[in-house]
């Protein structure tokens, strides 16, 4: 092996791909994301685990008041081994479970009424904007750089 192929297997170049495959909508009461991950290689690698995870990237303000916090929702992690095969393609489906989080101005808009309407009016001065990522991670035997993918996923 030369040089360079070392490298780029220690990097992940030309190495393990994944791709997540779910709905781009989810309710947001189910508590549970359903979806599938898409393993392939154009060399022959050992993936020893993989992690799914849904954030919550939450911003709050305006300008240079604007404040950006990440979340971490739900996790999996599946620590099960296995070997993939250049122009192999596993298709593994998972059901990653999570819980909300909510502001105190989501809080008092669930409430309804006046204090619902505070809610909604506190929220909208904070300009609160929450946007969810599902992000997969696969843990590649000898790779430095692990392959990751990550999605949008609307919560409604």
């Amino acid at each position: 092996m030369s040089f360079f192929s070392k490298i780029k297997d220690t990097l992940g170049i030309g190495g393990v791909k994944i791709m997540l495959q779910l709905s781009p909508q989810h309710p947001k009461t189910d508590g549970v994301i359903n979806g599938k991950i898409n393993f392939s290689t154009k060399s022959e690698k050992t993936i020893q685990s993989f992690q799914v995870i849904l954030i919550e990237e939450y911003v709050t303000g305006r300008g240079d008041n604007k404040q950006t916090k990440e979340f971490e929702l739900g996790s999996l992690v599946k620590n099960q081994a296995f070997e993939i095969k250049p122009g192999d393609s596993i298709e593994i489906s998972f059901d990653l479970p999570y819980n909300t989080i909510k502001s105190n101005n989501d809080s008092l808009k669930e409430k309804g009424g006046a204090l619902g309407a505070l809610g909604k009016m506190a929220s909208f001065a904070d300009n609160e904007k929450s946007r969810y990522f599902i992000k997969a991670i696969a843990d590649v035997k000898g790779v430095d750089l692990d392959p990751d993918d990550k999605k949008e996923i609307h919560l409604v």
